[in-house]
């Protein structure tokens, strides 16, 4: 698994880095990694401001002892993996930090000089270390990217956070979705690399004591098989195994190790077969080997407990065919709760969806946090390909030296640490799905020409050799670049991208909408599982603010609100983020705006103020003393 800052920085570089990207608004993407740029970018677009100190919100003691309550069995999971990184820590003069699935601490432990310190900079017991709430860091870009993340001083988006040096990882489920994030930190002077080797590595102890504390009782009764396996003998029963749990013939839980040995993802729980992984041919006993249907062979470990037993192919029930989902399906589907679309989108999902059934390729260009990924799912539900395979791939989140094995698969021994059964690569794994190329805008001008030939030849070839692979698949890419600018510039290859964009779409940034108080109760209805309204406060707060981040840091906002609100605290808008609480509420006025004398003097001013502003909305806005997005909508309403 790739890690987030792959080659050390110095400390020079890292300023000037800092220095081009606060001070000079340049990208310096040969200064950081991808991944502390990109986290950079997402804190920018999200309105933290580096030249400021964070604003840090720490939870009441009575919400952090329910936190305490609710992940209980959390840290006691955790408490042998933490005590042994306590040691560590104390070596080295650092502490370990267990966070909630938001990036709140839960607790912190380790070195008591160094402890101070971290609390000097609020790294304590009920501060959220999300992005959204403080920058980026390592716990936030970890959840974020859902995979081991080290931050080294500078690289911190605030400055006082420059003392810190931090390496942490999310904690998976036997299902997908992160229960936590471990963290070891420490002075930025003498934290090691070897820190994030040490958090996945205690990690994996963790993510394997779950599948016993999740699936121990039901496999006792008999109601699933937990199928243990790996290449090595001797590595069976420990965290290093592959375990994959099912429920009949149906794959319903796995881990990492696992998902990576038979090349899949997290969407193949609940779609794949046992038949689809591994040929057939009897019941399997307590031990023994197995082989996949590439030939490789691995040992296998399925302890009888009593109860029903994986039998020979020919017995097994077959997986139930999924029906063909709606739009609204496939928003659950995804990490985080998705745009609620509004006719015209919905619309244009129709007609993107019967342009992927005539095999037309699609772009999708929109801003950040827009529901680009969202969109290119709803279309997916309404092809003819829904049933299929939907491939995401964020090409600016793939590390350059990745995306190529990664994209393209490859043989056994094609490059140092290839593995031993080679890879089918993305591509392939699209095969009569619809492959989804997210930021296409970033992917490298090398690589342009390999994807090229791939869509015009309809076939794959793997590094290392072997034969090229037919491929059958829908392409939809995403973009928030102006790719036909990049091509006229030579950034970006001219004939891959009138491949790509044969139809462009434009989502509509979230400050558009004039439907936003149903939008916003929609998605809290969906983050909080259908609570108690907003109160009308801020509702109208959140309505009247321009969302830079779009659905990303609205939904974001609202997480954040639902956490903070507890049985026992109002969700009023005191708990709203800081640039929230400084928007003054929409007024109740608004609606008789549309008759008589009011509405032509209402839109006298503000297409006098908006003429005088040279069309610039935000300006305008500014001059009437009205939020930008609050602009748009009077003026969408009384045209």
């Amino acid at each position: 698994m790739a890690t987030g800052s792959t080659t050390p920085q110095s400390t020079d570089t890292v300023a000037v880095a800092r220095q081009q990207f606060f001070s000079k608004q340049k990208v310096p993407a040969s200064l950081v990694s991808r991944t502390i740029l990109q986290s950079w970018l997402r804190c920018s677009q999200l309105g933290h401001d580096a030249s400021r100190d964070p604003t840090v919100e720490p939870v009441g003691p009575q919400y952090l002892r329910e936190a305490h309550e609710q992940h209980e069995m959390l840290r006691r999971l955790c408490q042998a993996e933490i005590e042994s990184l306590r040691r560590e820590a104390r070596t080295t003069g650092g502490i370990v930090v267990l966070s909630d699935a938001n990036g709140m601490v839960l607790d912190a432990v380790g070195d008591t000089a160094f402890a101070g310190k971290a609390a000097g900079v609020a790294l304590r017991p009920g501060v959220a270390w999300s992005e959204a709430s403080i920058g980026t860091n390592a716990i936030g870009t970890a959840l974020v990217e859902r995979r081991p993340v080290m931050v080294r001083g500078g690289e911190h988006f605030y400055e006082p956070h420059r003392v810190l040096s931090c390496a942490a990882a999310p904690i998976f489920d036997p299902r997908g979705a992160i229960a936590g994030v471990l963290d070891l930190s420490g002075s930025a002077a003498t934290i090691s690399r070897q820190s994030l080797s040490m958090v996945r590595l205690v990690i994996d102890q963790i993510e394997h004591r779950l599948f016993d504390q999740a699936f121990g009782n039901r496999a006792d009764r008999g109601d699933i098989e937990m199928l243990r396996f790996h290449t090595e003998r001797s590595l069976l029963g420990t965290a290093r195994e592959c375990i994959l749990v099912f429920e009949g013939d149906r794959l319903i839980a796995a881990n990492r190790h696992a998902l990576q040995a038979i090349s899949r993802g997290w969407d193949a729980l609940g779609r794949t077969s046992f038949d689809a992984l591994f040929d057939g041919g009897g019941s399997l006993g307590e031990e023994g080997t197995l082989r996949f249907h590439s030939g490789e062979t691995v040992h296998y470990r399925l302890p009888r407990r009593g109860g029903p037993t994986l039998p020979a192919a020919a017995a097994r029930a077959p997986v139930p065919a999924r029906e063909r989902p709606s739009p609204a399906a496939f928003m659950t589907a995804i990490p985080w709760p998705q745009p609620i679309f509004d006719a015209q989108t919905l619309a244009d999902v129709e007609n993107a969806a019967r342009l992927v059934d005539a095999d037309i390729p699609l772009l999708i260009h929109g801003e950040t946090g827009s529901g680009k990924e969202a969109f290119a799912r709803a279309v997916h539900g309404k092809s003819r390909c829904a049933d299929k395979p939907f491939v995401a791939v964020n090409c600016a989140a793939i590390p350059e030296s990745l995306i190529e094995s990664e994209l393209f698969g490859y043989e056994e021994g094609a490059f140092t640490g290839a593995r031993r059964q080679g890879s089918r690569g993305l591509l392939r794994e699209a095969h009569g799905g619809i492959l989804f190329l997210d930021e296409i805008g970033d992917m490298p001008f090398a690589l342009q020409s390999r994807l090229l030939r791939v869509l015009q030849d309809r076939q794959v070839m793997p590094l290392g050799g072997g034969r090229p692979s037919p491929v059958d698949i829908r392409v939809i890419s995403a973009t928030h670049r102006d790719i036909e600018a990049l091509s006229r510039q030579g950034h970006f290859r001219p004939d891959l991208y009138y491949r790509l964009a044969q139809f462009t779409m434009t989502l509509n940034p979230l400050r558009t909408r004039t439907d936003l108080v149903p939008l916003i109760d929609g998605l809290w209805r969906q983050v909080t599982g259908g609570s108690a309204p907003l109160p009308e406060e801020t509702r109208s707060r959140m309505a009247a603010y321009d969302w830079p981040g779009n659905y990303r840091e609205l939904v974001g906002a609202l997480r954040a609100l639902a956490a903070l609100a507890t049985s026992g605290t109002h969700p009023g808008p005191h708990l709203l983020p800081t640039a929230l609480r400084r928007i003054q509420p929409m007024p109740a006025v608004a609606q008789p705006i549309e008759t008589g004398l009011l509405e032509h003097h209402t839109r006298d001013v503000m297409r006098a103020t908006l003429e005088a502003c040279g069309g610039n909305i935000s300006l305008a806005a500014r001059r009437l003393g009205i939020n930008r997005s609050t602009l748009y909508r009077h003026l969408q309403r009384l045209q």
